[in-house]
C-alpha cells in the first residue's frame, strides 16, 4: 500500500477539500485527486465522499487510521535514528464534556509541557467516543464503552458519579406531600444524547413529560442548575462545594448513576501515545473505584 497515497488520504479528510489538502501536501490538486483515485482503484472501493466537507467511506476510515498511525510511527522513529528533530504531532483526543469540565483538566495542565504535541480535542458523548476512534479521527478516547475497538486496547479509568440536584427555590416551588413532583418540574438535558435524566424519571414511574431545556455545555449546564432553570443529573466533582454551601440540594439522597469510563487507544507502542495514557491514568485516580 503506497505511503503517499494515505498521506493524501489523511490531508483530504482534516482539510475538508482537495485544494486545501494539496496546498498542506505542497502538490496540486490534481495529483491529490490522482493518489485517492489509485488508493481506491488499487482496494476497489470509494474511500472519500466527495463534498463540502470531503469525509470518509467506512471502508476509508479503515485506511485512514492506518495512515495516521504510521504517520505516527514514522516520525517517532525518524526522531529516534536522529534523522530529524522532534517535530509538533497534532494528538485527536475524543473526550466528553463532563470529564473535560472536571477530572480531565490535569491533562491539559501535563500536555503544556509537551513540545512536540498540540491537542486537538472533540467533545463526544461517552456512549459515542468510541465510534471516532473506529472512524479513525481520533487515536484515543474516554468512553463507557469496554469493549476495545478494533486495533485498540481499553483501560478501565473509574466511574463519574452523578446526583439529582436542583436549586432550593425550584425544590420548594415543586414540592409536595410525597416529594417533587417530577411531572412538573422543569428538567434539563445537555442534548438528545443524554438519556441520565430520562432514565431517573423512569424509575420514579412518572406519568407525564415536564418541560425540558436543553443546555449542550457542561459548565453552562450547572449554572442553568443554579440560577433555577430545571434540575438535572450533575457530576459530583462539579458542584460537592455547592451542596456544602446550599447553593443547590439534593432531590434525592439516596439516588445516584455512576458512569463507568474507559480510556480506549490505538494498539501501538509510541513514546507518545504512552505518555498521554499515563497523564490520563493519573488523572482519573479523582474518579471513583
Amino acid at each position: 500500500m503506497n505511503f503517499e497515497h494515505l498521506r493524501a488520504l489523511a490531508a483530504v479528510v482534516d482539510e475538508g477539500t482537495f485544494e486545501a489538502a494539496a496546498d498542506r501536501l505542497h502538490i496540486s490538486p490534481s495529483a491529490v485527486s490522482q493518489r485517492i483515485k489509485a488508493l481506491e482503484n488499487a482496494e476497489g472501493q470509494i474511500m472519500i465522499r466527495r463534498g463540502v466537507p470531503c469525509s470518509p467511506t467506512e471502508p476509508g476510515a479503515v485506511l485512514l487510521r492506518m495512515a495516521r498511525q504510521m504517520q505516527l510511527l514514522e516520525a517517532e522513529a525518524r526522531e529516534a535514528l536522529g534523522s530529524q528533530a522532534p517535530g509538533l504531532a497534532a494528538t485527536r483526543l475524543a473526550v466528553n464534556a463532563d470529564s473535560l469540565a472536571t477530572w480531565f483538566l490535569p491533562v491539559l495542565a501535563e500536555a503544556a509541557n509537551w513540545a512536540d504535541t498540540t491537542l486537538d480535542l472533540h467533545v463526544e458523548d461517552q456512549d459515542y467516543s468510541s465510534r471516532l476512534l473506529r472512524q479513525g479521527d481520533v487515536m484515543g478516547a474516554v468512553t463507557s464503552d469496554r469493549s476495545p475497538a478494533n486495533g485498540c486496547r481499553a483501560i478501565r479509568l473509574g466511574a463519574m458519579r452523578y446526583v439529582p440536584a436542583a436549586a432550593p427555590g425550584l425544590r420548594d416551588r415543586f414540592a409536595g406531600a410525597g416529594g417533587p413532583d417530577w411531572d412538573a418540574m422543569p428538567v434539563l438535558q445537555f442534548n438528545a444524547k443524554d438519556d441520565l435524566q430520562r432514565g431517573f424519571l423512569a424509575s420514579r414511574s412518572t406519568s407525564g413529560k415536564p418541560p425540558m431545556h436543553t443546555v449542550p455545555s457542561s459548565e453552562a449546564f450547572v449554572a442553568a442548575i443554579r440560577a433555577g432553570l430545571g434540575w438535572g443529573m450533575v457530576p459530583e466533582l462539579q458542584v460537592d462545594s455547592d451542596f456544602d454551601d446550599g447553593t443547590l440540594v439534593l432531590l434525592d439522597a439516596r439516588a445516584h448513576h455512576d458512569v463507568v469510563l474507559y480510556w480506549q487507544s490505538w494498539g501501538l507502542q509510541s513514546k507518545r501515545l504512552d505518555r498521554l495514557t499515563a497523564a490520563v491514568r493519573r488523572a482519573a485516580r479523582q474518579l471513583r473505584n
